[in-house]
């Protein structure tokens, strides 16, 4: 359900960056992806167990100003969703690689007020139509695999899972790839 309260979602421009830097990245869960890995000869099974934590675990979520920055090229795609005063209220970093027609979406985020109302959904559905429109046949979404919300955002968005990368994140958190094809 979106919320009754109005915003619109645009090209990002320069003077978003600080606004988009300001809005709370952090968020919590109650859920987690455990990947678990059995080798045997000849055999690796890789398992990912969703796991109910025993409290809420509060995550910080690593603000990039530098990636915000490089996605402001035109041949990037960088949404930002305001208010009416123009208060940044979420946005969506997607790198495009055009070379071989995909692009990854690395960010995801909105103000704690709008979460769970629609707005990252809306956010996602806006860079699907962009990857359409500079053909792109295929996005990947990156997230960790703490960030359930995030996991849930792109199962509601149609991606599916697609691998995991157990050392991918500075912070050496294990990322998590959903796909979507656009054909």
């Amino acid at each position: 359900m979106t919320d009754k309260r109005r915003f619109k979602i645009r090209d990002a421009v320069p003077q978003d960056v600080s606004g988009c830097l300001q809005l709370d990245h952090n968020y919590e869960t109650e859920i987690v992806w455990q990947v678990h890995l059995r080798e045997d000869v000849g055999e690796r099974t890789i398992t990912f167990r969703e796991t109910r934590l025993p409290r809420l675990m509060d995550v910080t979520y690593p603000k990039n100003e530098a990636r915000l920055k490089q996605a402001l090229s035109p041949t990037q795609c960088f949404l930002v969703a305001t208010d009416q005063s123009n208060t940044a209220l979420g946005y969506l970093v997607m790198l495009a690689d055009s070379t071989h027609g995909k692009a990854s979406i690395r960010d995801v985020v909105v103000t704690s007020d709008y979460r769970r109302r629609g707005l990252g959904l809306r956010l996602m559905t806006i860079a699907q139509h962009w990857a359409r429109e500079h053909g792109l046949n295929r996005i990947t979404a990156i997230t960790q695999t703490k960030n359930h919300p995030g996991i849930g955002l792109c199962q509601r968005a149609g991606f599916i899972f697609c691998g995991y990368n157990d050392q991918y994140f500075t912070n050496q958190d294990i990322a998590v790839f959903f796909c979507l094809s656009l054909r």
